[in-house]
């Protein structure tokens, strides 16, 4: 009743306004010419429409910013997040015996080839990211992000099976040419979330993505070698004997295709076009046509305001952090003599699940209340700082090797790993500036292209 009253009392003080406007008093004859009726009206109406039409672009806009977070798509959407991170880091802690045993190759040069290998899957992926960018904006979402994650699922699956080091590059590559579901993944989450809502939104997403780098490396370490490590189970089958990494491989490759498929039928399309083409269709049963594709070109998108200092940000801290997991598993397995740990395969996966689940704890609990105190900039200043000390703790963990101080290194290496695992918020903070500084929705997925390392 009071809402009604409210809009009575406007609507009359609105006329009364336009009565004096335009001379309207009690002097003016009832009966007036149908031009004048015409002329008034007009005028009225114009009136009206411009001093509404204010009020509904503001209500539209609140509504927008208050859209609760679609849950059941995030949590969809972060299940296929999975599938990156957990094919990419299984081999980890194996992927340096592996080379040494199908090159023949001394514990001095496996470095260099496991290194190759790892850093060929963000190589490629870097290559072909603009051509998923662009077909994900033209194309729709979904149907990109499953022919990717299907892609990636097979190219992981035949790694185990490479006999040679050329094999195992080929495989490699071929798992990063179909890695596109991070980029795609990303530019959905932003589609479903608003400012208010994008914080827990990307909190999610880092968190399923750590804990990819989780269970990576436990599968790729726990099923390395079967005949080995279950003797009783696996000892006599050829297959394993031949293909001791086959195991870990066929594991991954279960677990895409079980998200794959899970994602084809129940992930919605957020591409801006798509929807409202396919709202269109619905309430007048006609196809509207195609909507025109977005043409800012790669320089525009970085000449638009505030780009270029965020894409540069965003380059610097994907150097130090795929710089750090190109060689923490080499350093891990490099013996003590030769300053690394002397890790064995299954030590080196605890390893690289422990700084996933930290980094998921991190991104979790940490980061929204941090993020809402000092600011996405502040996050990436603290981030900036505590890099280096980050980067310092494996030579000072075979410093205690050296020394002799075993238990101490036993002791100290988790604690110091889980605390320096916190520069992960950097990742999900540089996202959050990169929504913040993408020229329009449109161009979304295309914008994420150009800071995507891997």
């Amino acid at each position: 009743m009071a809402d009604d009253q409210a809009a009575h009392i406007s609507r009359t003080s609105r006329d009364a306004s336009f009565t004096a406007e335009i001379g309207i008093n009690e002097n003016t004859p009832l009966l007036v010419t149908g031009h004048d009726v015409s002329e008034t009206t007009t005028a009225y109406e114009s009136s009206v429409t411009a001093d509404t039409s204010g009020d509904e672009t503001q209500v539209g806009d609140a509504a927008e910013d208050d859209k609760p977070l679609p849950m059941t798509q995030i949590l969809f959407l972060c299940a296929a997040r999975l599938i990156e991170p957990i094919a990419f880091f299984s081999i980890f802690p194996y992927v340096n015996k592996m080379c040494r045993e199908n090159g023949s190759l001394e514990e001095a040069d496996a470095g260099f080839y496991s290194g190759l290998i790892e850093s060929l899957f963000s190589l490629t992926q870097m290559l072909v990211m603009v051509f998923w960018g662009k077909a994900a904006d033209r194309l729709g979402r979904k149907p990109v992000l499953v022919f990717s994650m299907a892609g990636v699922t097979v190219a992981t699956s035949l790694f185990g099976m490479a006999t040679t080091i050329r094999e195992m590059i080929v495989f490699r590559c071929l798992a990063g040419v179909f890695a596109g579901t991070i980029l795609i993944i990303r530019t959905m989450i932003s589609e479903h979330s608003t400012v208010k809502t994008q914080a827990r939104a990307f909190s999610l997403f880092g968190f399923s993505g750590n804990l990819g780098i989780l269970f990576g490396p436990l599968i790729g370490g726990v099923l390395a070698e079967p005949t080995t490590q279950y003797p009783d189970i696996f000892r006599g089958i050829p297959f394993f004997e031949k293909y001791p990494y086959a195991l870990s491989s066929f594991a991954v490759g279960a677990i895409g295709f079980v998200i794959t498929l899970v994602c084809a039928i129940y992930v919605e399309e957020t591409l801006p076009s798509k929807i409202a083409a396919r709202r269109g269709s619905e309430e007048t049963g006609i196809s509207p046509p195609a909507p025109a594709k977005a043409t800012m070109s790669t320089w525009e998108l970085i000449k638009a305001p505030g780009v270029a200092l965020v894409l540069y940000t965003s380059q610097h801290i994907a150097l130090l952090a795929f710089a750090y997991t190109a060689v923490a598993p080499v350093f891990w397995y490099t013996s003590v003599a030769l300053g690394g740990l002397g890790l064995s395969p299954l030590h080196i996966s605890l390893f690289m699940g422990l700084n996933g689940l930290s980094q998921a704890v991190w991104l979790l609990l940490v980061f929204p209340p941090l993020q809402n105190r000092i600011g996405t900039n502040g996050v990436l200043r603290v981030c900036a700082i505590a890099y280096p000390a980050f980067l310092a703790i494996p030579p000072l963990l075979n410093i205690l090797l050296r020394g002799g101080f075993t238990l101490t290194f036993w002791i100290s290496a988790p604690i110091l790993m889980a605390l320096g695992c916190g520069v992960a918020m950097s990742f999900t903070a540089i996202q959050l500036a990169l929504n913040d500084v993408a020229p329009t929705p449109q161009v979304l997925g295309f914008s994420l292209v150009i800071p995507e390392p891997g």
